[in-house]
């Protein structure tokens, strides 16, 4: 495959599938917001663009390229098996998906992490921007963790790519502030995580903020004993973020940026 085109693919299907969905967040609204995006976006955007800038630095070679290199060595569990393509492909996008999964509840598990992975969940409102909203030391760990299951999996360079895109598409989805009919939404979480579902995910509720912690395929929270259907409180009543971290000054890049180093009395000193 041409590695010089992936992350121009990469970047066309971000926008496309963020352009939808910004469009019809106001259109199909699931929640009132009380908070606009005048005072989330910028912050949130800003917390993508030092992401994507570390990444770029830190990690010169993405995980498709380490793909290529692990398949011309022959590293990896898939390596070492004659089968199709397609089915190797299939094998490797689950797996890449299980692993996720498992990052995921490691996060917040390990109260080191979950101080990193909390910026995530200290937004005050839920749409399109949350899905892409991770601090920078979080994202990097995420990377070391994609390799290492890149390089024992043996995943196809091919299968890579359509991962992380999928995976990069399907996390803006279940965050989008979008209302899906209930049939729909019934039908389609049961192979995927839909924005109801990864809602409750976001709620104070600690119980309910421990569940439901896939992105892409709702499997795992069904088989793994960490699914739950709804919350509550209801999707128009439930508070979304975190018990701490809710003053507006929050919202501010600065703020999120050194929100892993800071406590929850710091939180709630600085409120305003």
């Amino acid at each position: 495959m041409a590695l010089h085109l992936e992350p121009l693919l990469r970047l066309a299907a971000f926008a496309m599938v963020f352009a939808g969905l910004a469009i019809l967040e106001p259109m199909l609204p699931r929640r009132i917001q009380v908070i606009g995006r005048q005072q989330r976006w910028p912050s949130n955007f800003g917390l993508v663009a030092v992401d994507t800038a570390l990444v770029r630095i830190v990690f010169p070679t993405a995980t498709i390229g380490l793909a290529v290199v692990a398949a011309g060595h022959g590293w990896g569990l898939l390596n070492q098996v004659a089968m199709p393509g397609w089915v190797g492909g299939i094998v490797a996008f689950v797996l890449l998906d299980l692993v996720i999964y498992g990052q995921h509840r490691l996060f917040h598990a390990v109260p080191l992490l979950w101080r990193l992975h909390r910026v995530h969940h200290a937004d005050l409102e839920l749409d399109v921007t949350t899905g892409i909203r991770f601090h920078p030391g979080e994202i990097l760990l995420s990377m070391l963790i994609k390799f290492a299951a890149v390089l024992v999996i043996g995943a196809p360079a091919l299968a890579v790519l359509i991962f992380e895109v999928v995976l990069n598409a399907s996390s803006m989805f279940n965050h989008a502030n979008i209302k899906l009919p209930v049939r729909f939404d019934a039908m389609l979480r049961r192979l995927v995580v839909t924005p109801d579902m990864h809602r409750v995910h976001h709620s104070i509720v600690r119980r309910e903020t421990d569940s439901n912690f896939g992105f892409n395929l709702s499997t795992w929270d069904r088989w793994l004993g960490t699914y739950r259907a709804q919350p509550e409180a209801g999707h128009e009543r439930m508070t979304i973020g975190l018990a701490q971290f809710r003053g507006p000054a929050e919202l501010r890049l600065d703020r999120l940026l050194l929100q892993p180093l800071r406590t929850e009395r710091d939180a709630r000193e600085t409120r305003t």
